[in-house]
């Protein structure tokens, strides 16, 4: 199931059918295969942990491709504030885990990115249907 978060924020709610930790594994195994850099995994439960706070399984994984991230930077510079790419994988009150991700539509609107760049962005929504199966 894949939901639009809040209509019109631009965030997509993919229904994982694995554990957070098991997702982001997915997709960092993924993204890996197909030559992707991943820049950095966080785990927002652990570092809540170490404050001395509880908090659901919640995960960030921070990923891209310079050679296809730069020419698009290049035609809309403030497109720098939303890459490298970031997936949330994230469980939910009721027990079920969710992936977000910021749409290429919105990127598209909010940066201004040109058509003729947005395959790459495309691409990975793909990506990101296929990890939570």
């Amino acid at each position: 199931m894949s939901r639009d978060t809040e209509q019109g924020s631009g965030l997509m709610d993919l229904e994982c059918g694995h554990s957070v930790r098991e997702t982001i594994g997915r997709l960092e195994s993924m993204l890996k295969e197909r030559g992707l850099r991943v820049f950095a995994r966080i785990d927002h439960a652990a570092a809540a942990a170490e404050a001395g706070l509880k908090m659901r399984p919640t995960e960030v994984l921070l990923f891209g491709n310079p050679s296809g991230g730069t020419p698009m930077m290049m035609a809309a510079p403030t497109l720098a504030i939303d890459l490298p790419f970031k997936a949330l994988v994230w469980e939910d009150d009721a027990g079920k885990v969710w992936l977000t991700y910021n749409t290429p539509e919105y990127l598209k609107e909010r940066h201004g990115i040109p058509e003729n760049l947005m395959g790459n962005l495309n691409g990975l929504t793909n990506l990101l249907r296929e990890v939570v199966k």
